[in-house]
């Protein structure tokens, strides 16, 4: 950068500024959300090339930034989200100059003709859209064999910290966050797609009850299963965010749910003190045959960490259920129906109208988009599409019944405990069918350094309690350290 006031700010302060220390840096003149922008662009141009994480920037940034500071000084803030850069994983529509592609090269001329909801709500807020992030394609839903951060689009996004698996689906997410390329990104989870990549990237990754954050304009994969979640650096700013999505959306009647947190105060929920008397519960034969003894003895100093900040450990509990026992049946049937009820709504100037097409496109490329092959599209495409199956609707209820009434239900409340502690995002897969929120936060590094992080979950809408815990269990450890 020319400007050496920015080039010093950039080099000596951004890289892990929060949100409030940049609203603060605004509200007093020190710097405007077009300097704020300009200084992520240049960190992006240096950073990017070597993570691959960013698949492309709003050419608009500068200017909404500018406009933003003008209605700042002449009318004041929307709200702490004023002026602050956000990144969105590519499958989030977006009313502007940027793609909308899940990934894939069948949808690189696609734009969509309306913001998603959340992005709505965020640009509602002040925030400035920066650019998309790469991702897994199709959410990795297209082969068995895909490389976690892959897409035809995007090429491979790689760790920033070392030769490590960069978790997926919101990769690019993950990883933009943690190389400081933004102030925080917007990923999406169907399983563990936020909690996965925020585990091995060494950030914090919400995802919330689901309803509570809109999926409408959102490439889907599953009705029962999608939303939405904000990924950063600190507990802090993933709440204060998450607070700002959450709404009622008539497009997404699930959403009518999101009353239920509407009116918390989500500084109110970052107390120091919130472990003190916490029973949390550790399910071992969730994650010991897959854990290697390594994470199982960076897990087990996280609970003597978790016991110092004065949470009461019950270890082992078991959930009655295995993560085996649900499967991803349920995401084979919607998968169809939902990607085929997007595409032909979009613009009849996109040719891509069907889950049919998008094989038949690959079919034609297959040395830019087959890599590792599409038998899950095939696989999909195989299926109705109606969801009148016997067997789809007999999965859906049977995993909603093991995830929500046992395993996150009674188990719990058996045992007297308000949450579930794991090891990086084992156990996902209940939160995911039960449709019940979770957060990951920094823990520890292997002795290789790879990102080593604890994932709390819980009952439906105990978002507040969980944000608590991992406040103070980050405030305690401080494990967060730039790659």
């Amino acid at each position: 950068m020319l400007d050496e006031r920015l080039k010093r700010l950039r080099e000596e302060w951004l890289d892990e500024a929060t949100i409030l220390d940049m609203q603060n840096k605004m509200e007093t003149g020190e710097l405007t959300a077009e300097e704020l922008v300009s200084m992520y662009l240049a960190t992006i141009s240096e950073r990017n090339p070597n993570v691959n994480a960013i698949l492309e920037l709003n050419p608009q940034a500068l200017q909404i930034a500018k406009a933003l500071d003008v209605e700042r000084r002449e009318q004041g803030i929307r709200s702490f989200l004023h002026g602050i850069p956000i990144l969105l994983k590519d499958n989030m529509g977006t009313a502007d100059q940027m793609h909308t592609s899940c990934g894939s090269l069948a949808l690189k001329d696609f734009y969509a003709e309306e913001d998603a909801f959340l992005v709505k709500k965020l640009r509602a807020a002040g925030a400035i859209i920066l650019g998309k992030t790469n991702m897994t394609e199709w959410a990795n839903f297209m082969s068995e064999h895909m490389t976690n951060g892959w897409s035809s689009r995007g090429g491979q996004v790689n760790h920033p910290y070392g030769l490590f698996d960069v978790g997926g689906s919101s990769s690019g997410a993950g990883v933009a966050v943690a190389m400081n390329m933004a102030a925080l990104a917007i990923g999406t989870e169907t399983t563990g797609s936020i909690l996965n990549p925020s585990a091995q990237n060494s950030i914090v990754g919400i995802k919330p009850t689901v309803g509570t954050i809109s999926r409408s304009g959102i490439i889907p994969l599953s009705y029962t299963q999608d939303t939405a979640g904000p990924m950063a650096r600190t507990v802090e700013d993933a709440a204060l965010t998450f607070g700002m999505l959450i709404g009622y959306d008539s497009a997404d009647p699930v959403t009518e749910v999101a009353s239920e947190l509407e009116d918390i105060d989500w500084l109110a929920t970052l107390d120091k003190h919130a472990l003190k008397g916490a029973r949390l519960g550790v399910s071992r034969s969730i994650f010991e045959k897959e854990a290697s003894t390594e994470r199982i003895e960076l897990f087990n100093k996280a609970l003597e960490q978790l016991q110092e900040v004065g949470a009461i450990i019950v270890d082992p509990i078991d959930l009655g259920v295995m993560e085996n026992d649900l499967g991803y049946s349920v995401l084979l049937y919607e998968f169809k129906s939902a990607l085929n009820a997007y595409l032909g709504k979009t613009p009849m100037t996109n040719p891509i109208r069907t889950l049919s097409d998008v094989i038949a496109f690959n079919n034609a490329l297959p040395e830019e988009t087959l890599k590792y092959g599409q038998v899950m599209l095939e696989r999909v495409n195989r299926i109705s599409g109606n969801l009148t199956e016997r067997a789809y609707i007999e999965a859906l209820l049977r995993n909603r019944y093991l995830a929500g009434t046992i395993a996150l239900g009674e188990a719990l409340d058996k045992h007297d405990v308000s949450a579930l502690v794991f090891p990086q995002d084992h156990g996902c897969s209940f939160g995911a069918a039960a449709g019940y929120p979770s957060i990951t936060v920094p823990a520890a590094y292997s002795k290789a350094g790879e990102p080593f992080g604890i994932t709390f979950s819980g009952k439906a809408f105990t978002e507040p309690q969980l944000i608590g815990y991992a406040y103070a269990f980050e405030q305690h450890v401080k494990a967060r350290k730039k790659p």
